[in-house]
């Protein structure tokens, strides 16, 4: 990689980040809002698990003790 000097490096900085689209307020709220909602959905779900496993280890542990 060839070396360039600290002035071209800034320049080819600003123009790359001048590329950059930046989200609106609405999107970053939406996505936000979407990854609580999933969030919560994924706990739900673990825990419905959660209760389905040990109600069947208990019911299998009771047929032996």
């Amino acid at each position: 990689m060839a070396m360039t000097n600290p002035l071209q490096f800034i320049q080819q900085v600003r123009s790359e980040v001048a590329k950059v689209v930046w989200p609106t307020r609405r999107e970053v709220m939406l996505t936000t809002v979407m990854v609580f909602i999933l969030a919560a959905l994924t706990a739900i779900f673990f825990a419905i698990v959660d209760i389905l496993i040990r109600g069947g280890l208990q019911q299998l542990l009771g047929l032996f003790g």
